[in-house]
């Protein structure tokens, strides 16, 4: 499991930490048919990843005496899927609902977020997922950091604050890499930095009575004229065939199995 750590000294203000929250499918609850997946009366929830980063949020928070804002862009379902971040100690909730973000691809949400906390005081991280659940393309990070001119850290499974840098530990295939950067920074992280709790009675409770604002595109002022740059053509399960064939014994079976193989 990793860790964060913020260290007090040079620390001169509080800032907020913003966790980027998507909305996903529960992916087991999806049904194929034709090889195209089933959504209709799937639950929506909040990604896995995006739970444990919220879980080091939490922790930053502590440290940096700043608020835990959750951040998220889509459409009006947000508004219930948003109250598990809340319930699990988020401070508050930041949405930005438009018909116009359904099924909205990397580009365009990286956008919104952006302009978003270009709005949003104080912010000293956000943190991402390293991917989600749904298509976990892993774009929506560096794309933010691209337009706010922000540096980036991805994977990261250790996050160290001492005044306005942070040390940051990233995993690699066959290695991790410290890294050193100024904040404001965006940071994705991987699963293993926090294990996320379950909710308390008490902060689901809460929940309802925290603070949660509601911006659409134009608030933004972001228009979509141009369309999204990416359009998804289909989604497709894996071809998947059975041989159909009637297995009389375990004797049967093996040889069939041997038979496949091929020599060893």
């Amino acid at each position: 499991m990793g860790f964060v750590v913020v260290s007090d000294h040079g620390k001169e203000e509080a800032m907020n930490i913003v966790v980027a929250m998507k909305q996903v499918p529960d992916l087991k609850m999806i049904r194929i048919r034709d090889r195209r997946p089933l959504l209709e009366d799937v639950p929506f929830m909040m990604g896995e990843i995006d739970r444990s980063a919220l879980e080091a949020g939490a922790e930053l928070r502590e440290a940096l005496k700043g608020k835990l804002i959750v951040l998220s862009a889509g459409t009006e379902p947000l508004e219930d899927t948003v109250k598990e971040a809340l319930a699990a100690g988020a401070d508050e909730a930041i949405l930005i609902l438009d018909e116009a973000l359904r099924d909205g691809e990397s580009a365009l949400v990286a956008q919104v977020l952006a302009a978003a906390l270009a709005r949003m005081p104080d912010v000293g991280i956000i943190l991402f997922g390293e991917g989600s659940a749904d298509n976990y393309s892993g774009q929506v990070m560096a794309r933010v950091a691209e337009i706010l001119s922000w540096p980036q850290v991805g994977y990261a499974r250790e996050i160290r604050i001492e005044g306005g840098v942070a040390q940051i530990t990233r995993s690699l295939e066959d290695c991790e890499e410290l890294l050193e950067v100024p904040l404001p920074v965006a940071v994705s992280v991987v699963a293993e930095i926090r294990q996320p709790k379950t909710p308390s009675v008490t902060g689901i409770l809460r929940a309802g009575r925290k603070p949660k604002t509601l911006w659409t595109l134009a608030d933004l002022n972001i228009g979509l004229n141009g369309g999204a740059p990416v359009r998804t053509i289909s989604r497709l399960a894996p071809v998947s065939s059975r041989l159909g064939q009637v297995i009389g014994s375990v004797d049967e079976l093996v040889e069939i199995v041997k038979a496949k193989r091929g020599p060893s």
